[in-house]
C-alpha cells in the first residue's frame, strides 16, 4: 500500500476555504487584529513606570524668599506637580487620605529663619505609601534636590551653610505603608482582577452555552420578561463573586498580614455593586457572542485595558493623560482606590463617593445595553 502524494490543489483549496469561513466571522477576524493593535499601543504609550507630574500639597506659613526657592526647586524636578497651597495642615491630610494628592509637604513657619541660623530645620514630607512603586522615584528625587535647592540663595554671608550634607532635613514619611511592602498593593487588588475576571468570563459563558446547546428555545418559550432573565442568570454569580470575596480576603489577612482598618460591612456593600457591574458587561457580551469562543475573546478584550489601566499593574498618574481618561471609565479603576481605602487609609463612605458614583453610573448603563441588546426570540 503506497501513501498518496501530498497534492498542492487540495492543499489550496483547503486554505481558501478555511480562510473565507475565516472571514465570514468577522468578530473572530476583529479580535484577532484588535488585541495586537491595543496591546501595542498600551504597553508602548500607556505604560510608565516613572510617574512624574504627580499631585502634591504645599503647607507652608514661611513666605521667604528660601521657602520659595524650595518650592520651585521641588516642581522644576518634573516630579512634584503643585495643585495646592495650604496653610492647614489638617487641610492637606485630607487631600492625602481621598487621594487627591500623592505628597505633602509642609514647610516650618520658622524655616527660613532657622535656616539662616544654621538650625537645620526639617522639612516634612507625607507621601500615600498605598502604591509603593508610584512614590519611590519622587521621593528620591526630593533628598537630591536638598543640597541643591538653596545653592544660589546659599551665598555671600550664608555661604558656609551650602556645602554637603544640606542645610535642612527632609524627613519622609510614608503613610499608609510605612515599610513599602509590595503586597500591601498587589494583594488588595488581586480582588478586584480576579472578579473581573471571573465574573465577566462566567456570564458571557452563560447565555452562548444554552444557545450553543439548544436549550435557549425552551427559556425563549417562557414568559420570562428579559429583565428577569438578566437578574436570574446573574444572581448566582454575585453569590459566587461573594465566595471568591471570601477566600481572597481570608488569604489577605491570614497569609499576607494586609491590614484592615476601615469597615469590613462597607466593603462588602460596595463590592455588590463591583460584581453587578461586571456581570453586566458578561451579559451584554453573551447577547453579542455566537459562541463560546467569542464570549472568552471578548472578556480578554475587556480584561485586558482594566488590568493595565487601573493601576494594578503600574502607577495609574503614570500613565499619559488619554489613558487615564479610559482608565476611568473602567469599574476596576475605582473598585482599586475603594478597596486600598477601607483597607488601609480606612477611609469613611463620604470619602469613598467619588469612587462610587461612577461604579454605578457604569451599572446603570451596561444594564441598559444589556437589555436592549437581549432578544425574546432567535435571529
Amino acid at each position: 500500500m503506497t501513501l498518496a502524494r501530498f497534492s498542492l490543489p487540495r492543499m489550496v483549496a483547503v486554505f481558501i476555504k478555511e480562510f473565507q469561513q475565516m472571514m465570514r466571522d468577522r468578530l473572530t477576524f476583529a479580535m484577532a487584529v484588535g488585541v495586537p493593535i491595543m496591546q501595542l499601543v498600551l504597553f508602548g504609550y500607556a505604560i510608565n513606570t516613572d510617574p512624574k507630574g504627580l499631585p502634591t500639597a504645599i503647607v507652608s506659613t514661611d513666605n521667604g524668599p528660601m521657602a520659595r526657592a524650595f518650592v520651585a526647586a521641588l516642581q522644576n524636578s518634573g516630579y512634584y506637580r503643585i495643585d495646592h497651597v495650604l496653610t492647614s495642615e489638617k487641610s492637606a491630610e485630607a487631600l492625602v487620605e481621598t487621594g487627591q494628592v500623592q505628597f505633602m509637604v509642609v514647610i516650618p513657619s520658622d524655616f527660613s529663619r532657622k535656616l539662616v541660623r544654621g538650625e537645620k530645620p526639617a522639612i516634612l514630607l507625607s507621601a500615600d505609601a498605598t502604591d509603593p512603586s508610584a512614590a519611590v522615584n519622587a521621593v528620591a528625587a526630593l533628598y537630591a534636590l536638598a543640597p541643591q535647592s538653596l545653592a544660589h540663595d546659599l551665598t555671600g554671608p550664608l555661604r558656609g551653610l551650602a556645602p554637603t550634607p544640606a542645610a535642612f532635613e527632609v524627613r519622609v514619611h510614608k503613610r499608609y505603608n510605612p515599610e513599602g511592602l509590595s503586597r500591601y498593593n498587589i494583594v488588595p487588588g488581586l480582588v478586584g482582577t480576579i472578579l473581573t475576571m471571573t465574573m465577566v468570563m462566567l456570564t458571557s459563558l452563560a447565555m452562548t452555552r444554552e444557545r450553543e446547546r439548544g436549550t435557549m428555545e425552551n427559556l425563549l418559550a417562557t414568559p420570562v420578561r428579559p429583565s428577569e432573565v438578566m437578574v436570574g442568570k446573574i444572581l448566582p454569580y454575585v453569590v459566587i463573586g461573594y465566595i471568591q470575596l471570601g477566600v481572597i480576603l481570608g488569604a489577605a489577612f491570614v497569609l499576607f498580614d494586609v491590614p484592615m482598618v476601615g469597615s469590613i460591612a462597607m466593603l462588602l456593600g460596595i463590592i455588590g455593586v463591583f460584581i453587578v457591574a461586571n456581570l453586566g458587561v458578561g451579559f451584554t457580551f453573551s447577547t453579542i457572542a455566537k459562541n463560546q469562543l467569542q464570549a472568552m475573546q471578548m472578556t480578554f478584550f475587556f480584561f485586558l485595558p482594566s488590568m493595565l489601566l487601573s493601576g494594578f499593574m503600574f502607577p495609574f498618574r503614570a500613565m499619559p493623560v488619554w489613558a487615564q481618561y479610559v482608565g476611568e471609565v473602567l469599574p476596576l479603576t475605582h473598585f482599586l482606590r475603594i478597596v486600598r481605602g477601607i483597607l488601609l487609609k480606612g477611609n469613611s463612605f463620604e470619602q469613598l463617593w467619588p469612587q462610587v458614583w461612577p461604579m454605578l453610573l457604569f451599572l446603570l448603563v451596561a444594564a441598559v445595553v444589556a437589555l436592549k441588546r437581549y432578544r425574546q426570540t432567535l435571529d
